[in-house]
């Protein structure tokens, strides 16, 4: 069996490093994985480092495609992921989460009649503004598997009328995760890089378009994390985009107060995710991160996909209220949430439940 695998932005590589491990580990000899990058995460850091790192192939093909608008770019891939697929004729095409380079593989495959298996299916945050709905909507819609990390994104799918080759296998995340957890430890210097000490610091990220691209809202949480800086250092791996956009709002002045980076290779930010004592984030992959680590989490956006995590209490959303993101820090950091044995993320052995699904699955 052959598959093809388009990835382009880091929380794709997280995932697709699991279930590429898992092909080398138990499945070589019978399935044949073609990785494409699409390009959209370019920078290094954001890209050639979470390969060497999280033990990625390297791409089979790099597309390069990055920059511009939504359209614009999803129409660049999609054509040249449709090259792709003419050229290797996949048994199937397998595609991650919710960004453009999903949109785009979902609809080259769709359109040549090839298969496409959705990982993070039935994820849905009811916000049809988001780009990232409508990309994980359209990709299930046209998906033959759809293996879901909760039983919520299950029945998700279930009122959306979609119940045939539904899986929950539980998240690839949560796989990586245990995987990582301890090379962190023992391979990043992050912490004496920075100065830093465990539990002596807060890890913040920013990068979602709904809150860099108003100005509003971006110079509230810029200011939520300057406010909580004042009791506790706040370190900010800056997106490319999202520094671009702070100097073009006029907003520099807040970045005063933090520990601002660049963006970080892959164990440096589980280094740090570890030993935070609070995580304020708009990223999906890193609220989730933060529960596996038991660490508590602010989320500077109105809602989330990933409902289980506010309901066990260890994330609180605050949307881009400034004075909402230092309230619910200071409660996080007062009060944290108590541990529980409570995992909704499955066994950490998803990679092996979906690659054991796509082996028994008819092309």
């Amino acid at each position: 069996m052959k598959i093809v695998t388009v990835v382009g932005a880091r929380p794709q590589f997280i995932k697709a490093a699991a279930l590429s491990r898992a092909i080398r580990d138990v499945a070589q000899d019978r399935l044949q994985e073609v990785l494409v990058h699409t390009g959209q995460h370019y920078d290094e850091n954001m890209s050639k480092v979470f390969f060497d790192e999280l033990d990625i192939p390297p791409p089979d093909h790099h597309l390069e495609i990055s920059g511009g608008q939504h359209g614009a770019m999803t129409g660049r891939m999609l054509e040249a992921v449709e090259n792709v697929l003419l050229q290797e004729r996949p048994d199937w095409l397998l595609i991650y989460g919710d960004t453009n380079s999903t949109l785009a593989g979902a609809l080259a495959a769709a359109k040549l009649h090839i298969p496409v298996a959705h990982v993070e299916a039935g994820l849905r945050s009811f916000n049809m503004r988001m780009p990232e709905e409508v990309n994980r909507v359209v990709a299930d819609r046209v998906s033959s598997l759809l293996f879901c990390p909760t039983d919520t994104a299950v029945r998700n799918l279930a009122a959306e009328g979609m119940c045939e080759g539904v899986h929950n296998v539980g998240d690839v995340m949560y796989d990586v995760a245990l995987y990582s957890r301890e090379r962190a430890k023992r391979q990043s210097n992050i912490l004496s890089m920075l100065g830093l000490n465990a539990g002596g610091f807060a890890l913040a990220t920013c990068h979602r378009a709904e809150n860099t691209d108003s100005p509003v809202r971006l110079e509230a949480i810029l200011g939520g994390l300057a406010d909580v800086a004042r009791t506790l250092p706040v370190v900010l791996p800056l997106h490319p985009r999202t520094r671009k956009l702070i100097a073009e709002h006029g907003l520099a002045r807040h970045l005063e107060a933090l520990i601002v980076t660049d963006p970080l290779p892959f164990l440096d930010m589980v280094a740090l995710e570890q030993s935070a004592r609070l995580i304020l984030t708009d990223s999906g992959g890193v609220q989730k991160e933060a529960f596996f680590y038991g660490v508590p989490c602010v989320t500077m956006r109105d809602e989330t996909e990933w409902v289980e995590t506010v309901e066990l209490g260890w994330n609180t959303l605050t949307g881009a209220s400034r004075d909402g993101i230092v309230a619910a820090a200071e409660t996080a950091m007062t009060n944290p949430p108590a541990s529980g044995d409570h995992v909704p993320y499955g066994r950490g052995r998803a990679a092996y439940d979906i690659l054991d699904l796509l082996l028994g699955a008819k092309a």
